[in-house]
């Protein structure tokens, strides 16, 4: 831990030019104490470091010295990539690399563009969460996305969702059962509106999955929904030392790093972004199984698609004949279900008219009646209660 901090302490001033004890030690996260020792066995190995007493002092490399300790290791420069999302990297565990990572780059720079990290960071970034959510980092999402870097095959324990379909369960398992076991040859990682999704094919049967072209066999885990995660090196009970007792993990650190069996061989044709648009395209498509026919105003028309969903509403529009003589379409949208459409199109009001079905047309008019009756008469927040009293009075 001590080497490479005062590699980052002489990044830091290479990059700086000068820096007080104060900020060197909130950088490095140590004390101003250590920070002088550092600096000492800096000097006494031959680097520069040059100590300015007084008030506007500080530490700085003399003479224009440069270090040329700037190569990247690998989990540096992976890191480097992810380095615009930087709440996605501290998620993931990577904060520390992507910070050497980023010295390093800036240290290569030369003074002149030494400035253009910070100014970079100044102009742009990236909030992957939507509006009124906060972000909640998986607890297992560190072991997860070592296990992607690694290409080591895990063993989980995952909840499905309420009703969820398809992915039945294996030895010992029924369909149905709020959690079942898996073993995955993780391949990727996405972040969507906040949410972490694991791409990921299953070894069947606990053997390594083989054949299939490139996209063959992969499934989606929602990241938050994996309960337990552990490396799987081949055995039955997915703890690595196949006996069945789940102690697998005492074994590994008696008998150091992980086997060879853990590790498989990565399609390198996989495509992750396009896989993933894909298969939200096929999410968003498997969603929207109604079809309801709207009448729409022009300023409905200019609104569906912030009412219903964005995509259906675009293509609902693009296929919908001229207007007629008063300016509306007609249009077929696609939407999840019945009662869905109708809180939907509420928002619309008197823009949109529901032609068909028949059963959203009632419950649409139902609304509609409603409405009508409890804005045709005067508010009685303020009409006495019996007795003469008003409401809250004693």
């Amino acid at each position: 831990m001590r080497a490479a901090r005062l590699i980052q302490m002489v990044l830091l001033l290479q990059n700086r030019g000068r820096m007080t004890a104060a900020e060197l030690a909130t950088r490095l996260e140590v004390s101003e104490r250590t920070i002088a020792r550092d600096a000492l066995a800096l000097s006494e190995a031959g680097i520069p470091v040059y100590a300015d007493r007084g008030r506007t002092g500080g530490y700085r490399l003399v003479g224009g010295y440069r270090t040329r300790l700037t190569g990247l290791d690998r989990s540096e420069a992976e890191a480097l990539f992810l380095s615009g999302v930087p709440s996605a990297l501290h998620a993931m565990g990577l904060a520390d690399a992507a910070s050497a990572a980023r010295l390093k780059v800036s240290a290569a720079l030369g003074p002149r563009l030494a400035d253009a990290p910070r100014s970079a960071a100044q102009r742009f970034h990236l909030d992957a969460p939507g509006w009124w959510q906060p972000p909640d980092t998986p607890p297992l999402l560190p072991e997860v996305a070592e296990a992607v870097w690694d290409d080591r095959r895990i063993r989980i324990r995952y909840r499905r969702g309420t009703g969820e379909a398809g992915d039945a369960g294996g030895a010992g398992q029924q369909a149905g059962a709020a959690e079942v076991a898996r073993v995955l040859e993780p391949y990727g990682l996405v972040l969507k509106a906040g949410t972490w999704y694991l791409v990921a094919r299953p070894v069947p049967d606990n053997r390594p999955a083989r054949g299939g072209g490139p996209g063959a066999g992969y499934r989606v885990y929602r990241v938050d929904r994996i309960r337990a995660c552990r490396t799987w090196d081949g055995d039955g009970d997915g703890d690595g030392d196949g006996d069945g007792d789940g102690d697998g993990e005492r074994d590994r650190e008696r008998n150091g790093a992980v086997g060879e069996a853990a590790h498989f061989v990565r399609e390198e044709e996989f495509d992750l972004p396009g896989f993933w648009a894909e298969r939200a395209a096929e999410f968003a498509r498997s969603i929207l199984r109604e079809r309801i026919t709207v009448r729409l105003t022009p300023e409905g028309a200019r609104l569906l698609g912030r009412a219903t969903d964005r995509t259906a509403a675009a293509e609902a529009l693009a296929a919908a004949g001229p207007p007629d003589g008063q300016g509306r379409v007609t249009v077929v949208l696609a939407v999840e279900n019945l009662e869905v459409a109708r809180h939907q199109l509420r928002g619309l009001g008197p823009e949109a008219e529901v032609l068909a079905p028949a059963e959203l047309r009632r419950r649409v008019a139902d609304d509609a009646a409603r409405l009508h009756a409890r804005y045709s008469r005067p508010p009685a927040a303020d009409r006495p209660a019996a007795g003469g009293r008003r409401p809250g009075q004693r």
